[in-house]
């Protein structure tokens, strides 16, 4: 792609959101100008501190109308789209967001002739009974449809400062004795740092990523789900009985708390957990992976405890537990 320097303008679309804020922040220590591409700009205030002045600008693009999008790649010399949804609300449906609106920022792309960043997820599955993961699936094929020589991400799950995996379980095990074992919490995952994913990212908007490839990116280890959260407790301080619950019963949970504003689970989010998150015998085999882009990647226990403090009971010593 391009070797970093102000003249050079990447657009990021979704870049103010979780992964978006270390994907500037990693681009804005290259040297690169970065253009953040986003429904409200005004909203995107946080974003400037992670650079020089004039360095980071937000503009406004919708993924539903093609002519923001395109208008958000002029002048550009590379795109990153991290556009994404956990959950469903209003107009922002899976598909609108990670299938067809994944093809219009390919589409653009094409159309101004620039390299193209696009993260998707593991646990894509045209097969899967998840409809995020099929939109990721069908978000994948429609961009390579579009740009071949496109570059994709698929990231197991995040974890990092405001990551929506631990925070949730967290706030959970705040507010309940039990924490639920979905699906008896034998789900694997290999959780990878959010930093992590950024720096690939950054080193694939610089052209050290192979053009045309999907890249699987984890981290150092695979823990099941009861394990990751035998890994959390311990970060906030507090003792919960592990209860492992069939996915049935926790997909008639989910469909009570899916009604909340900001949904601590929702259906879809069981169906997703019924598959693992790891990366595959073959990426490793083929070196489609965090190492193989030379990172080497962090371990979970070295950065949980660094944001979930804030779960523990005001008063408590770091190396205490509650009940």
């Amino acid at each position: 792609m391009y070797q970093s320097d102000l003249n050079k303008l990447v657009t990021v679309f979704g870049g103010s959101g979780f992964l978006g804020r270390h994907v500037v922040r990693a681009l804005a220590k290259r040297d690169w100008r970065i253009r953040v591409a986003i429904r409200r700009p005004d909203l995107a205030g946080h974003l400037q501190p992670l650079g020089r002045v004039g360095q980071i600008h937000a503009v406004q693009a919708n993924l539903r109308y093609p002519d923001s999008v395109q208008a958000a790649l002029r002048d550009a010399d590379a795109v990153i789209n991290l556009c994404g949804i956990m959950h469903e609300s209003g107009r922002q449906r899976f598909d609108a967001v990670q299938a067809y609106g994944a093809e219009r920022v390919a589409l653009a792309a094409l159309a101004h002739n620039l390299p193209l960043v696009h993260v998707s997820a593991i646990g894509a599955n045209p097969d899967s009974t998840s409809r995020y993961a099929r939109a990721k699936a069908e978000g994948e094929k429609l961009v390579r449809a579009a740009t071949p020589d496109a570059v994709i991400m698929r990231p197991s799950v995040l974890f990092g400062p405001e990551d929506t995996f631990f925070n949730r379980f967290a706030t959970i095990a705040r507010l309940s004795p039990v924490l639920p074992l979905i699906g008896g919490g034998t789900t694997r995952f290999q959780p990878v740092f959010v930093g992590d994913v950024a720096t690939a990212i950054a080193e694939a908007v610089e052209g050290k990523a192979k053009p045309g490839t999907t890249y699987e990116l984890g981290g150092p280890e695979v823990r099941s789900f009861k394990e990751l959260m035998q890994a959390m407790l311990p970060a906030i301080g507090r003792k919960r009985l592990l209860l492992p619950i069939p996915f049935p019963v926790s997909k008639t949970m989910a469909g009570i708390l899916g009604l909340l504003p900001n949904p601590l689970l929702t259906t879809d989010q069981v169906e997703l957990l019924k598959s693992d998150s790891v990366v595959s015998d073959e990426a490793m085999r083929e070196h489609r992976t965090l190492e193989g882009l030379g990172i080497k990647p962090t371990l979970m226990e070295a950065v949980l405890p660094s944001y979930l403090w804030r779960y523990r009971k005001a008063g408590q010593y770091s190396n205490g537990f509650a009940s």
